[in-house]
């Protein structure tokens, strides 16, 4: 990747998804991750799948053995692999992990936000901080407030 093709790219974000012991990934969520591609709001750079066994071992997992169904075939992703993860990366996934629980870690570009970051980029600007809330904190400060959701 040139220096041309970073500066044209949107900021990269990450998710660790996991998964519990006793529903594991089932593929549900795949057309949406590939409408998202389609309509060119990410783009997917990385998507690995690890598991957590119950003496806190950590393994990655072919994404084609992970046992995804549905209309998506889950081999559109399997290429998505930049090189941007590593050994250390899944190591500290999985340290995120209960045992016996696998997770999805995906790497993307949020391609929506490229002709922004682009524009502040050439004017000098930089990010500094970024940070996701997640759902669950906005719904348990909204009930701390008494307001209905």
């Amino acid at each position: 990747m040139t220096d041309s093709d970073i500066d044209e790219m949107g900021p990269i974000d990450y998710l660790v998804i996991e998964f519990p012991a006793d529903r594991p990934p089932n593929g549900s969520a795949l057309p949406l991750l590939h409408d998202l591609v389609e309509r060119g709001i990410i783009r997917v750079l990385d998507l690995a799948f690890v598991r957590k066994g119950t003496d806190g071992s950590v393994s990655g997992i072919d994404i084609a053995e992970v046992g995804l169904e549905g209309e998506i075939d889950v081999t559109l992703f399997a290429e998505a692999a930049s090189g941007l993860l590593d050994h250390t990366d899944f190591a500290e996934a999985g340290a995120a992990l209960e045992p016996g629980c696998s997770a999805a870690v995906l790497v993307y570009e949020n391609t929506w936000a490229a002709p922004l970051a682009r524009a502040l980029r050439r004017n000098g600007a930089q990010l500094v901080a970024s940070g996701r809330i997640p759902v669950q904190s906005i719904l348990s400060s909204l009930d701390a407030l008494g307001t209905d959701t």
